[in-house]
């Protein structure tokens, strides 16, 4: 039997979304289960690459954190950069330049409101905890959190 193909996801922001908004994103690596990204060298590259997004601004970037075989982020894009061309590329970058084979989507939820951006904010910071990574948040070496500028909607 074959089994269905799933639909990619769409990723356009509405233009009703109020510019430098932002976003929950999760992105897999293809295969589930194995440490793929929290590894000296790889780990290192995908940290530095978000850093260099970050202070290019080509995104802000609230949290990037690795997991074994995914990681969790809370960032805003300005208003010239698309959400889904931004993480796509990001993500072709890491493949070519580290042999990461990523899923081929990636999940993004719009935050609306600083009460989701704080959940989401430790939901993403306890991730490791809650899968026994680590006894507390403080001590997962494989975060990259900037706290250089304010996010795109308030400067």
């Amino acid at each position: 039997m074959e089994l269905p193909v799933r639909k990619r996801l769409p990723h356009e922001v509405p233009p009703w979304v109020e510019s430098g908004r932002f976003f929950f994103i999760t992105i897999n690596c293809e295969e589930r289960g194995r440490n793929r990204l929290c590894q000296a060298g790889v780990g290192d590259a995908i940290l530095a690459a978000a850093a260099f997004k970050h202070e290019e601004l080509s995104w802000h970037c609230r949290l990037l954190l690795l997991m074994p075989d995914h990681l969790h982020a809370i960032i805003a894009f300005p208003d010239h950069s698309s959400l889904k061309t931004a993480i796509l590329n990001w993500k072709k970058y890491l493949s070519q330049t580290q042999g990461i084979k990523w899923q081929r989507d990636f999940f993004d939820h719009r935050l609306r409101n600083q009460q989701e951006e704080l959940e989401k904010t430790n939901y993403i910071l306890m991730n490791p905890v809650r899968k026994n990574l680590c006894d507390r948040m403080e001590y997962w070496p494989w975060v990259y959190r900037p706290s250089d500028r304010l996010p795109p909607n308030l400067q």
